[in-house]
């Protein structure tokens, strides 16, 4: 069941309000649905927009997701950060045989989005090298490239933006790379000290919220066809923007 990955909200504290320096867009998890990063209006003039990572995976069209994100971030300038789905792919395709776990993890509709089919999880290590070399070439070498370069996170002012959290009891420069992408037990319970807040995807929520020092942008888009783009403004002031499949 769906609610079952649905967090629940930690009990509300008194927390100041988020303070970028500028207009901040803040994109959840994509997972392949390059449908819905489609339709997200543009830019706010003078705004930073910034994708939480985990492009892949999962929903339909991986390939393009990834392709209009690295477009938008050398064209636009949008910032791309590192998922831990990010991480498993580059892992199966430097290592097919020890990775394959990948694969039930939206894997194998990522290599569908490549054009590569007839792997399972059980499939001969032979076969899986052969779906993460074909893969590997329709990447290209500036994308595969540029895929391994992307941020872990992203800060200004009082916010800081990563995949999918922060240890509370450590300060944003000395957080393990292994946290940013992949979350932490304490984040969402333990506040923060610093005044710092945490804008994050990785983790569904039913609705995004502002709250305890964290926002939280994934809505689900590749289950529930709901994107979320949060705008966070200088004074604090957090507004939240959906972005649903076209009607036909």
């Amino acid at each position: 069941m769906l609610s079952k990955l649905f967090r629940k909200r930690p009990p509300q504290v008194s927390f100041q309000p988020p303070a970028p320096e500028g207009v901040v867009e803040i994109v959840g998890d994509l997972h392949g649905r390059a449908d819905l990063l489609q339709q997200l209006p543009p830019v706010e003039e003078g705004a930073t927009r910034i994708l939480v990572g985990d492009y892949v995976d999962r929903g339909p069209d991986s390939r393009s997701v990834l392709e209009i994100a690295h477009a938008r971030s050398v064209e636009e300038g949008w910032i791309c950060l590192f998922g831990n789905h990010e991480e498993m792919m580059l892992s199966f395709l430097k290592d097919p045989g020890p990775s394959r776990r990948w694969l039930r993890h939206g894997g194998l509709q990522t290599l569908e989005s490549f054009g590569v089919g007839g792997v399972t999880e059980s499939s001969e290590e032979e076969r899986l090298r052969d779906a993460a070399a074909a893969v590997t070439e329709a990447l290209t070498a500036d994308l595969r490239e540029w895929i391994e370069d992307l941020p872990t996170a992203w800060t200004s002012g009082t916010l800081c933006v990563v995949h999918a959290g922060l240890d509370p009891m450590l300060p944003v420069s000395m957080q393990p790379r292994s946290v940013k992408t992949w979350g932490h037990p304490d984040f969402g319970r333990v506040p923060r000290s610093d005044g710092i807040w945490v804008a994050h995807g990785h983790t569904i929520v039913d609705a995004p919220m502002a709250e305890n020092g964290t926002i939280s942008t994934d809505s689900g888009a590749y289950a529930t066809g709901r994107l979320t783009m949060a705008r966070v403004a200088p004074d604090g002031t957090t507004r939240f923007e959906e972005v649903s499949p076209k009607r036909r």
